[in-house]
């Protein structure tokens, strides 16, 4: 895994990570057909109408690697929609995560595993951020630019998990993974953060996990056309949210396309769901979080008989003190590092600040 930062204006950063590419001779599949071409023209001018700074950085590192910036941009708001195998009509977007925040003991905690192909794993990337406007934050990444979860140094986490979207649904709009990115910049916590969510074109279906420090935790369940905002569950010994690759609300269940090939997403929904219930997440929370994520109270991240398939990265967030445990590989295989890279950014800043 990769850990870059990355700050002042957004040209500038996407140029800084274009001569990257370009100095690491990384080249780019840009073949797309007519409908992803068109899927991605339509998509990029609300990209711009709502996240104009975004554009900007991806302008930044096509200009860096010479590429067509339109073909580039529609290139990455294709990820996590439209990359699809044309003979069964169906998106090949193989992933298969769970991601779930809760709140026990004066404790706000965020947990994730990620779960893809393995060609995935070694591109995968940790970056800090600090946009000239916008909130500082600590996002990982399967792509760039965009991602699947994140901190910000407001204490707000924001996540999402794939759903299946037949393709004559998909429409122009945000993808997933630009959605998680738009919203850790923008947002100070939860409640800005669903506000913000609800006015955005959504592109495919997914949930998108939100939960900030003070404890608010919510999933906004996201159809083109539908949104449904999914509260925490509350139990004696506090309040839990989860979200997989299907739609837990029922109402939502019949915009599910997956047909239930979700790799155990209703498995692994309950094994979550069953952990906090039983009081097995206790006392030492980041390590109990820890066990819940190896698989150490359920079907998790076992995947043995799935050869092109594996959890690439598990994540804990403490969102009260910014810090991020990962490891950068299966959680049975891999220890939990420490990241306090976002925590140490914002401690510099407010010193500063008192400085002056």
């Amino acid at each position: 895994m990769y850990h870059l930062r990355l700050k002042g204006d957004h040209y500038e950063m996407g140029v800084k990570r274009g001569k990257i590419f370009k100095k690491c001779q990384v080249s780019f599949p840009l073949h797309l057909d007519e409908f992803q071409l068109e899927h991605g023209k339509r998509s990029e001018a609300a990209l711009r109408k709502y996240f104009p700074e975004v554009c900007e950085e991806i302008r930044g590192v096509s200009d860096a690697i010479g590429a067509d910036y339109l073909r580039f941009a529609s290139w990455m708001l294709c990820m996590g929609c439209c990359m699809y195998n044309l003979e069964n009509n169906i998106p090949v977007e193989v992933r298969g995560c769970t991601a779930f925040a809760y709140a026990k003991g004066g404790r706000i905690l965020y947990g994730r595993n990620n779960d893809l192909p393995p060609y995935l794993r070694e591109g995968s990337k940790s970056e800090i951020y600090a946009p000239k406007n916008g909130n500082r934050f600590n996002i990982t990444t399967s792509s760039f630019i965009n991602g699947e979860e994140g901190i910000n140094e407001h204490g707000l986490a924001a996540a999402m998990t794939f759903v299946m979207t037949s393709l004559d649904k998909i429409q122009a709009g945000f993808n997933s993974c630009f959605i998680v990115r738009f919203l850790l910049e923008k947002a100070d916590n939860t409640e800005q953060a669903v506000s913000l969510l609800m006015e955005l074109p959504i592109a495919s279906n997914c949930n998108i996990l939100l939960a900030d420090k003070s404890g608010d935790m919510k999933v906004v369940e996201c159809t083109p056309s539908v949104k449904k905002i999914r509260d925490a569950e509350s139990f004696d010994n506090g309040r839990i949210i989860c979200t997989v690759n299907s739609f837990t609300s029922e109402e939502m269940k019949s915009y599910d396309d997956a047909n239930g090939d979700d790799y155990d997403s209703h498995k692994r929904y309950q094994v979550v769901m069953d952990s906090f219930a039983s009081g097995r997440i206790k006392e030492d929370y980041i390590e109990t979080t820890k066990q819940l994520l190896k698989g150490d109270y359920g079907f998790m991240c076992q995947y043995d008989n799935e050869p092109d398939f594996e959890t690439v990265w598990s994540s804990v967030f403490d969102l009260e003190s910014l810090t991020v445990y990962r490891a950068e590989g299966d959680p049975r295989k891999k220890k939990f590092m420490m990241d306090n890279r976002l925590h140490d950014l914002k401690m510099r800043g407010q010193a500063v600040v008192k400085k002056h």
